[in-house]
């Protein structure tokens, strides 16, 4: 396991303190914690960060391969039919690969969720025969789910050359 090296700690980002109103805050925090992950995955050498790291399998490339997927299929629409696969990356695809397929499916939320005013109303759907949740559940289980996530890539890229902070 390499050390962790001064160079290698980030000064640790605090989270935001914004938001008027619930969606400002919502979103405020799950913004935060989708730019905490990428920049964790970002500029992480290959092949270290495929490296499965505990017994589950879990590897940091893989992990921000499955938000892309929860983001997409949330936000989106998109029909996930195994969510154990989500969490492994295509042996052709780079780190730069995944980074950038992760910020598309985060940008193409965000301009989903733009046009959505009413916490209560649900996802808007591309398919309208399937039921969609709340947007304020949504939020709140992407913030679960990548703050999860974002804390699992937080060890996984310190085991890997000691990089820590977010």
């Amino acid at each position: 396991m390499p050390s962790t090296t001064r160079r290698n700690r980030r000064r640790d980002t605090p989270p935001p303190r914004t938001g008027s109103n619930e969606t400002e805050v919502l979103r405020g925090f799950l913004d935060y914690l989708r730019i905490s992950i990428a920049s964790k995955v970002d500029g992480a050498p290959e092949p270290q960060v495929r490296t499965v790291a505990v017994p589950s399998g879990t590897n940091l490339l893989g992990l921000l391969n499955h938000l892309t997927c929860v983001e997409r299929s949330l936000f989106l629409g998109d029909d996930v039919t195994d969510w154990q696969a989500t969490f492994q990356a295509a042996p052709a695809d780079s780190v730069a690969d995944v980074v950038a397929r992760y910020r598309d499916a985060v940008k193409r939320a965000n301009d989903v969720l733009d046009g959505c005013t009413d916490l209560g109303a649900p996802v808007p759907r591309l398919r309208p025969d399937r039921p969609a949740p709340s947007i304020r559940w949504a939020l709140t289980h992407m913030i679960e789910e990548t703050g999860r996530h974002a804390g699992h890539a937080d060890i996984l890229r310190e085991r890997i050359d000691g990089t820590t902070g977010r």
